[in-house]
């Protein structure tokens, strides 16, 4: 292995943990979030000369997995991809409390372009003008973006108990 393929693999080790976080709360779904991130690192792979240059990596590959995420929402990825119904086992105990659960599913609800929007300024903890740049956007747009989402958010976790209680 060479320098530049082990300087590769060290990188892609300390990022992987928090990709694959971030790629999880954008899609809700273990198994397509590792998908979003094996695309994503195997891209980095083959962009790695001048991504190791990159002022600030971590950014650099956040971007390319939002940038991932949103193109399969374009793309159709889910008329590709067969969905059984059997739920697969859990890759890995994450400790979870019911709040956390229906913000999950709440989150799931929301249009994609806002959840990245909601998942790169609340989780990712970016402010408007990295999360503008990181999808490609005016600041303006992240602003309207967010409120949208925060809106469409509490829309939904509002409405879910008066549902389930048949109110």
């Amino acid at each position: 292995m060479n320098r530049a393929d082990e300087e590769y693999t060290a990188r892609v080790q300390d990022l992987l943990p928090r990709l694959r976080r971030t790629a999880y709360l954008l899609c809700s779904d273990w198994y397509r979030a590792d998908d979003l991130v094996q695309s994503t690192i195997t891209q980095l792979y083959v962009k790695w000369r001048r991504a190791r240059t990159a002022d600030n990596l971590d950014a650099y590959v956040r971007t390319m997995l939002i940038r991932q995420f949103l193109g399969e929402q374009r793309t159709g990825w889910r008329s590709r991809v067969s969905v059984t119904d059997s739920v697969p086992e859990a890759p890995g105990l994450i400790p979870d409390v019911e709040s956390g659960l229906d913000l999950r599913r709440a989150l799931e609800a929301v249009p994609p372009r806002q959840r990245a929007t909601l998942v790169l300024r609340f989780f990712c903890d970016l402010s408007v003008e990295q999360t503008a740049e990181a999808l490609g956007c005016s600041a303006g747009n992240v602003k309207s973006q967010t409120s949208r989402g925060l809106t469409a958010l509490r829309a939904i976790v509002h409405a879910r108990p008066a549902r389930e209680e048949g109110i």
